[in-house]
């Protein structure tokens, strides 16, 4: 009886990500989110993602994307109203992170792993101009009353409203109500929804000031940013069963495992593996549930993941003025006009985030014309749920000059 009840106190004190959660809860509430949701995975975690030959391919624009991150610090008390020099500190953790430049990689990385770590490519910065152009120091700070429930209301104006969530990344700081929540990060199917970001308990953000161990190194904002670029857990949506069609993360260089691992276990491990080998389970990876201090990479399948969701769903953070813009040329902003996901079951989705179009045209194969919508948002959504199964042709105007032509499939 004293084992039993050890092992539910333990459990029970087990910090996790919230994210399956908030994403069941769109399931659960939009209607034709599931499908559409389905449909954004599929897309980005395609490795051949033509989309995203845009960031891959000779002609690239630039090799490190800077995202720029705006702060929003909610407080109920001066405890939790946390210092620049926290904030600071996570920031040195992501830019770290993504860069595979954080100096614990050989210490924390079994030899047998090494060769799938990956430089994601990805750099951050505090936001320097507001979206109307002010300067900013990039923090936003609050004070909310005792009763305020941040994981609901963080993005509400009783807490803080995003800044345009196409242009940058709304990173929340406060005291969850559910002490078990770490954080939580929406994926890409969410892009440029008012809520779009992620939301850290500040007892686990950064590397200083209220962080707390063991998740006081700033891993769960690295991990839930993973989430934010289109990462899953390894062990897929949600705890399935090996073999099944949930269990699934899209990357094929991360071991399949039907379910997290805690504190820090020891290599090799197949607890939770799906198929048994030498080497075992990739718990050390940035998307499992371990201590901050026993996680320590990205492999090279899930940056292809980021940087497809970096072409298609979250295109338009790349010429963000926050802080440091992209700058592409005619001809590359151009080429980066991003249709998604594709193929498509009800929406698909078209991002320009520098060409300027107003206005789509779409063909059937026999060369009808079927729609003729106008492109007012940076992200716009076209709706084709009556259309029959097949291919449709694209053209893409502005003020009445032909712009690009593209095509969508409709499953």
């Amino acid at each position: 009886m004293l084992f039993l009840l050890s092992t539910v106190i333990m459990f029970s004190q087990r910090r996790t990500c919230h994210t399956g959660t908030k994403l069941q809860e769109l399931k659960n509430n939009i209607p034709g989110f599931t499908e559409h949701h389905q449909d954004v995975m599929s897309y980005i975690q395609n490795p051949n993602n033509e989309q995203a030959e845009f960031l891959r391919g000779p002609n690239a624009p630039t090799v490190v994307v800077t995202i720029p991150v705006v702060f929003h610090v909610l407080y109920k008390n001066a405890t939790q109203n946390i210092s620049d020099a926290q904030i600071n500190s996570q920031l040195t953790v992501l830019n770290n992170d993504y860069r595979k430049l954080n100096a614990d990689f050989n210490s924390v990385v079994p030899a047998a792993f090494r060769p799938l770590g990956a430089d994601v490519e990805i750099a951050f910065c505090k936001a320097t101009r507001t979206p109307t152009g002010a300067s900013t120091t990039g923090i936003t700070r609050k004070s909310v009353p005792s009763n305020f429930i941040f994981e609901d209301s963080y993005y509400l104006s009783a807490g803080q409203l995003a800044w345009d969530p196409t242009k940058y990344l709304n990173v929340w700081i406060g005291r969850f109500s559910d002490n078990q929540i770490l954080g939580f990060a929406y994926l890409p199917s969410s892009a440029g929804q008012p809520f779009d970001g992620l939301c850290i308990g500040d007892q686990y953000f950064g590397t200083t000031g209220t962080a707390s161990a063991p998740f006081n190194k700033g891993r769960t904002g690295t991990h839930e940013i993973g989430h934010y670029f289109g990462l899953e857990h390894p062990w897929g949506e949600d705890f399935s069963s090996c073999g099944s069609a949930a269990n699934n993360d899209g990357v094929a260089d991360t071991p399949a495992v039907d379910n997290p691992h805690y504190d820090c276990p020891t290599f090799p491990t197949n607890v939770n593996t799906c198929t048994t080998t030498a080497n075992g389970a990739m718990f050390m990876n940035y998307m499992d549930y371990v201590n901050d201090a026993c996680m320590a990479f990205f492999t090279a399948g899930q940056k292809t993941i980021m940087q497809n969701t970096l072409a298609g769903p979250r295109l338009s953070l790349l010429t963000s003025n926050g802080c440091a813009s992209l700058g592409l040329d005619n001809e590359a902003a151009v080429k980066a006009i991003a249709v998604y996901p594709n193929p498509v079951s009800r929406y698909f989705m078209i991002t320009s985030p520098q060409a300027e179009i107003d206005e789509v045209e779409i063909f059937n194969s026999v060369g009808q014309l079927v729609k003729t919508q106008k492109l007012t948002q940076t992200n716009n959504v076209i709706n084709i749920e009556e259309f029959a199964v097949g291919t449709y042709y694209l053209r893409i105007y502005n003020q009445g000059q032909f712009v690009k032509s593209d095509k969508v499939i409709k499953k």
